[in-house]
């Protein structure tokens, strides 16, 4: 065993008495192995509790962040609720103007057009191509309302383009009316091969009349917004036998 001792001599100042502290080397080592432990305990501590800290002070920005992406959802509904409403208001004034709106709200949404004699000159079934090889327009255009059977039948495509863009012939034919229709406003009607016939509705100007041969692409009118549209557009239908079927089982939009 170690026997040897260490004696600490306190002088202080004044008239105190001296004091003196006596330790023993083995008691002295077991004191600096358990300040060691401490303050090796206190270090792992330290260590383990800094990511915690550092964690939770991510959590207030996360929180933040959370509350300004639920902020930007709440704006996302409401501005999806205003184009809802938007919308409805559009169809609303669409249907007020009457663009292509039913009459006395039953019957198909364009009515028959009135000069529907045969043209003068006019060349039997079978004299013409049956095709028809082209879009009615020069442009692609959108097409703004489809084909549409039931209450809200509707015989013909609306392809909406700007004012006078040119309308060409969907196939070859015949030009059986050509005129002004409180509905359609300025049209053209061309008989095609096979009992078909297409119609060219809210034309502002026309380059054909009635009892003219027309070839497929031909200029025959321009766009615009004559009888009830509410905008510029082209109202293209396609009848075969008389009953409206949809344009697009013959031309394709480009």
């Amino acid at each position: 065993m170690d026997d040897r001792h260490l004696t600490l001599i306190v002088v202080p100042h004044g008239d105190l008495e001296t004091r003196s502290f006596v330790i023993s080397y083995r008691k002295l080592r077991l004191l600096l192995g358990v300040v060691a432990g401490v303050l090796l305990v206190f270090c792992t501590l330290l260590a383990l509790w800094f990511p915690t800290l550092a964690q939770a002070a991510r959590v207030t920005s996360l929180e933040r962040e959370l509350q300004q992406l639920e902020q930007e959802r709440a704006k996302v509904a409401e501005l999806a609720q205003t184009l809802a409403e938007v919308e409805e208001q559009y169809e609303k004034v669409r249907r007020m103007l009457g663009a292509d709106a039913p009459v006395n709200g039953s019957g198909p949404m364009l009515p028959p057009l009135r000069d529907t004699a045969r043209a003068p000159g006019a060349a039997p079934s079978g004299q013409e191509s049956s095709t028809l090889s082209s879009w009615p327009l020069t442009g692609g255009g959108m097409i703004t309302r489809p084909v549409s059977t039931g209450t809200s039948r509707h015989p013909g495509l609306d392809i909406a383009v700007g004012p006078n863009t040119r309308i060409v012939a969907a196939g070859d034919g015949v030009v059986r009316s050509a005129g002004e229709d409180d509905v359609y406003g300025r049209y053209v009607l061309v008989e095609h091969e096979g009992g078909l016939e297409t119609i060219y509705g809210h034309a502002s100007r026309l380059y054909v009349k009635r009892g003219e041969r027309v070839r497929a692409g031909q200029l025959i009118a321009l766009t615009g917004s004559t009888g009830r549209a509410s905008a510029p557009h082209l109202h293209f239908e396609v009848r075969r036998g008389g009953d409206p079927v949809d344009p697009l089982q013959f031309v394709r939009q480009p």
